[in-house]
C-alpha cells in the first residue's frame, strides 16, 4: 500500500493551515485603535486664541501618545497639561492601552494660538490629532456658548 499521497496531503494540510493563520494575522495588531469623541471648542472671547477639548478612546492592548495637532485656523496648536491650576506646554499626553485621554475644562487641552479667525458659535474647527504610533486623524470642534461644558449639563 502506497502512503504518499496521504502523506503529501497532510503536508499539504498544515502548510496551508499555517499560511492561512499567517494571512489572519493583522497588520493592526501593532498598532492602537483610536477614536475621538465629545470634540468642542468654546466661542474664544479673546481675538488671538481658543482652547478645545475632545476624548481620545483607544480600545486595544498598545499604549499611544498624542503627539501635536495642527489646525488651520491658527498658527500654531499646543497641547497644555494643567497642574495645580497653572497651564503648561508639554511635548505629549499618553493614551493608556484600552484606556482613554480626557482633554475637558479644568484640565488638559488644546490651545490655539496665533487665530487667524475668531470662530464663532455655530462654526466647526477642523484639526488634525499626531499621535507616536497611530497615523493622524482628522476631526471637527463645533463651537459652542463661551460657558460650554459638558460635564456640568
Amino acid at each position: 500500500m502506497n502512503r504518499r499521497p496521504t502523506t503529501t496531503l497532510a503536508t499539504a494540510t498544515v502548510l496551508a493551515a499555517g499560511l492561512a493563520l499567517t494571512g489572519c494575522s493583522s497588520t493592526n495588531d501593532d498598532k492602537p485603535e483610536l477614536k475621538v469623541s465629545g470634540a468642542f471648542m468654546p466661542e474664544p472671547v479673546m481675538d488671538d486664541m481658543a482652547a478645545g477639548f475632545l476624548t481620545v478612546k483607544n480600545d486595544s492592548d498598545i499604549a499611544d501618545k498624542l503627539t501635536s495637532v495642527t489646525s488651520d485656523i491658527a498658527g500654531e496648536v499646543q497641547i497644555h497639561e494643567t497642574k495645580n491650576q497653572k497651564m503648561r506646554e508639554v511635548t505629549s499626553f499618553d493614551i493608556p492601552a484600552n484606556g482613554e485621554l480626557d482633554l475637558e475644562r479644568g484640565g488638559n487641552h488644546l490651545m490655539f494660538l496665533k487665530l487667524k479667525k475668531k470662530p464663532r458659535q455655530g462654526d466647526t474647527v477642523s484639526v488634525e490629532l499626531h499621535f507616536e504610533k497611530t497615523g493622524p486623524i482628522k476631526t471637527d470642534l463645533p463651537v459652542k456658548e463661551s460657558t460650554h461644558n459638558p460635564k456640568k449639563q
